[in-house]
């Protein structure tokens, strides 16, 4: 039941409805694998025992198992050992199809949803699907995915206009059931924008009919594609086992065939220069207007009719007829990304950790880089750089016009060229570049193949060198886009509750306050983008962080002209001392708090977040780190059990810790929070908080058990073992390492001394050390000390006045604790948080 009533929300009634529109005729229409709530709530056992017993058929099943075997022979006998006994009914029972009729006339609808995120328009093309046997079936599913980047292409540069029919725009081929598919075009719009963007897509698909892509859009997609089965062939010796498996799994299901990497790769090489593009040009043929095509518009408030949609379509097919839709025009694209190659810089110091297997390098200009190269994976290169001061340092008149120079500058082009000429200039390049202004931090991140690195570091010394100049287009588009994110949050049941549990445990500070359409109006793009340019102008004050297969012989020259290359500022900029920087104001209350926040709502959801302070304590700070995520995963297993397993009312429920608004100081203590979040039936949201808060006291009062600890021990080193084969490990354990409090210019003994505290934690855990940290770390008891904040459905007018009356009647206080806002601080990923010590 929570399952189900988790996806009657906006985006779950908006995908039934259109479900229901594509299959119109077929049962598919009728039921969703789910089922209906009145079966759901009322199904016996014996239904239950009948259909497991004749679907889950032995003839219809299969084990299939992947993974690093020393000797697959003896996992094959493991499986005949366990499976090879069991029995099942001698006939197995036919999987019946259920076809899908196809329909002459289009279909037409305009949903109205009045909490939907946004505008969309939906145009879906039905057609049977292909089967994958032949290399001639292999040929044509490459050209189908060549025809898809290449419409994409050509979508996200619409969108790069000035005053573009849509936000964004993307074609997919979608196999929705056995035998049927559909090409399906959505775009997402502005409000009231919907009959525009409907133009935009069909003239686009019409245009590709009449004249075809030209031979540049092929040879960019034609690139992308080779770029992306090289990458797959190098690190086809460290592919996961799970997408090998997901191979075998499609193989049984579907009869796909199982053809191997380097078969795949070879038969792709030798495909690709031989698809033209008159040939990918000819899929523009399936996408008619006349048979089994289905438009659908989606909006919070009718503005479109079906008669208008109709209207559209007939003047865009009239327009084809008489061929008056123009050709593509391309833009110029030029050949180099950095026009003038910088001078390379030089190295000022060398330092080797042997503890970690890196080398860290002061340059010429003061920017420091630690490299360190790996054989996890042949085609990645990953590296972030970092430098103090943020946000926090803005005065509240500043705040929202800086906050905003990451997505103004990023639609203009923070690297030297606007986005959607990038695009075409990266093609069959894996390279991946983006910015981040956090509240103490100025990052820059990448993500790229070995013998991409040279266009990776290109792209960060025109990050270093381009002044970003804000232009009226640009700014409009960003600020429409902003406004229209807004209106869709105030739709949003949820953001209510959000903003409550943030204003409750945050304080009303605007750093945590939501923007809103008055914010908006007062930002500044000039000084947004200045801002922005000031943050990646002093190289001298950036740390750079790189894991990956990287060879010195080839890395060291490039760092040392692109990174080392990057002019030093003639005047400091953004020199902060990482202990004088001003924290982030805020205060955990002091009492219990419970509120509830009713929401008006079409249909019922209820949301819970419990939270407690937390706080870390200076000298032992490095254990404190550690101890406090195994402590989140225990209380996100137990609670689970108590919860899920013991009293089945919840799906699933989520522990995590915020630690992030504390200033990133070599002393003080550190406050944040641990919070519980769950959805739940809203009749018996009260009650399971009060179990919830009932395990947790009990956890501090007699401690978890043995297994409990031993499962969150097992858990961790699991975690640890993978991830010490994961380049994004080693980046974030070194990042970590220069940015804990206890780094004092040697990485490699921060290094250590974090890797001491986490054996020291994990040695020392037992069932007593675990409940002294509950009630250490946390209000003990918890039951002092929490805020609770529970989205409930806005009461309708009759059931409050009577609710009122009866409150009344018994002489008890008629309180109605309502609420306005708040952020569900969610993922705080346990291995994986982000958390200096």
């Amino acid at each position: 039941m929570e399952e189900y009533r988790g996806n009657r929300n906006a985006s779950g009634r908006m995908q039934d409805a259109h479900w229901a529109l594509l299959m119109e005729g077929s049962k598919y229409a009728m039921r969703l694998p789910i089922g209906l709530e009145k079966v759901i709530r009322t199904v016996s056992s014996e239904t239950v025992k009948r259909f497991y017993k004749k679907w889950y058929h032995l003839h219809n099943m299969a084990v299939i198992a992947v993974g690093d075997f020393s000797d697959t022979k003896s996992v094959v006998e493991l499986i005949r050992t366990h499976f090879g006994e069991k029995n099942s009914a001698p006939d197995p029972p036919i999987i019946p199809l259920f076809p899908v009729p196809s329909h002459e006339g289009p279909r037409f609808s305009c949903f109205v949803e009045s909490e939907a995120a946004g505008s969309a328009v939906m145009i879906s093309y039905k057609m049977p699907a292909d089967e994958l046997k032949t290399v001639k079936d292999y040929r044509d599913m490459l050209a189908e995915s060549m025809f898809l980047h290449a419409l994409n292409q050509r979508f996200f540069k619409i969108s790069r206009r000035r005053d573009p029919p849509y936000f964004s725009c993307s074609a997919a081929a979608d196999a929705l059931v056995r035998p049927l598919k559909a090409y399906i075009i959505s775009s997402s719009c502005k409000e009231k924008g919907t009959l525009e963007a409907l133009e935009s897509m069909l003239i686009e698909v019409a245009r590709v009919r009449l004249h075809g892509f030209s031979e540049r859009e092929i040879s960019v997609v034609r690139a992308l594609l080779m770029s992306e089965v090289e990458s797959a062939y190098l690190e086809r010796d460290q592919m996961q086992s799970t997408s090998l498996r997901d191979e075998y799994i499609q193989h049984f299901i579907h009869n796909e065939p199982v053809i191997g990497i380097e078969y795949e790769a070879q038969l792709q090489k030798s495909i690709l220069p031989y698809i033209s593009a008159s040939e990918v040009s000819k899929y523009a043929e399936k996408l008619q207007t006349s048979c089994s095509f289905v438009l659908k518009t989606i909006e919070p408030q009718a503005s479109a009719t079906i008669d208008d949609l109709k209207n559209i379509m007939l003047k865009i097919n009239n327009l084809e007829t008489e061929g008056s839709i123009s050709p593509w025009d391309d833009e110029y694209i030029p050949e180099e990304i950095v026009n003038i190659k910088p001078s390379p810089g030089y190295i000022v110091e060398q330092i080797e950790y042997s503890n970690i297997g890196a080398t860290e390098l002061t340059l010429s200009n003061g920017m420091r880089v630690c490299y360190k190269c790996t054989d996890f994976f042949d085609d990645q290169v990953l590296f972030t750089g970092f430098s103090y001061g943020g946000l926090s340092e803005l005065p509240e008149n500043e705040y929202f016009s800086c906050s905003m120079g990451s997505t103004i500058a990023g639609e203009i082009g923070v690297f030297g060229h606007r986005p959607s000429v990038l695009m075409d200039m990266l093609a069959g390049k894996r390279v991946e570049v983006g910015t981040k202004l956090g509240a103490y931090m100025r990052t820059f991140s990448g993500d790229c193949s070995p013998s991409d690195l040279e266009t990776a570091l290109q792209l960060v010394y025109q990050l270093f060198t381009t002044n970003v100049t804000p232009g009226e287009e640009e700014v409009k588009i960003v600020m429409q886009m902003a406004e229209e994110a807004v209106h869709a949050q105030e739709r949003d049941p949820y953001t209510a509750f959000a903003n409550r549990v943030k204003e409750l445990n945050y304080g009303n500070s605007y750093f945590f306050r939501p923007i809103r359409i008055s914010d908006l109006k007062k930002v500044d793009p000039v000084k947004a983008c200045e801002y922005f340019n000031s943050c990646f102008k002093d190289p001298s004050t950036f740390t750079v962080v790189i894991a990956g297969n990287i060879d010195p012989t080839i890395a060291l020259p490039l760092i040392l002209q692109y990174l080392g290359g990057i002019p030093k500022s003639p005047e400091p900029i953004f020199h902060y001392n990482r202990d004088d920087l001003k924290g982030l104001p805020f205060k955990f209350p002091t009492t219990i708090i419970r509120e509830v926040v009713r929401s008006p709502m079409v249909e019922a959801q209820c949301s819970v977040q419990l939270c407690f302070p937390v706080e870390l304590k200076n000298g032992t700070m490095v254990e404190e780190i550690h101890c406090v995520g195994f402590l989140s995963k225990l209380l996100e297993t137990k609670i689970l059990q108590v919860l899920r397993f013991k009293h089945g009312q919840i799906y699933s429920a989520g522990v995590s810790v915020f630690l992030g608004g504390n200033k990133p100081s070599r002393t003080g203590d550190v406050r944040g929070d641990m919070s519980i979040n769950f959805s739940c039936d809203p009749e018996i949201s009260s009650k399971l908080v009060d179990l919830a808060l009932d395990e947790v006291v009990r956890l501090q009062e007699e401690g978890p058990s043995d297994q409990d600890v031993a499962t969150i021990l097992e858990i961790e080193q699991r975690a640890h073992e993978n991830g010490l084969q994961e380049n994004y490990y080693w980046l974030e354990r070194i990042l970590r390492s220069y940015q804990s409090r206890i780094y004092s210019g040697d990485a490699g003994t921060s290094f250590k001394i974090q890797e001491e505290g986490r054996s020291r934690v994990r040695e020392s855990l037992t069932p007593s050390t675990a409940q002294s940290a509950l009630q250490r770390i946390m209000p003990y008891p918890c039951k002092n000390q929490y805020t609770v904040v529970i989205l409930m459905p806005q009461a309708s007018r009759f059931k409050l006045l009577r609710s009122l009356f009866q409150h009344t009647a018994h002489g008890s206080d008629a309180k109605i604790l309502a609420g306005i806002a708040g952020l569900t601080v969610l993922a705080a990923c346990l291995w994986k948080y982000s958390r200096k010590s």
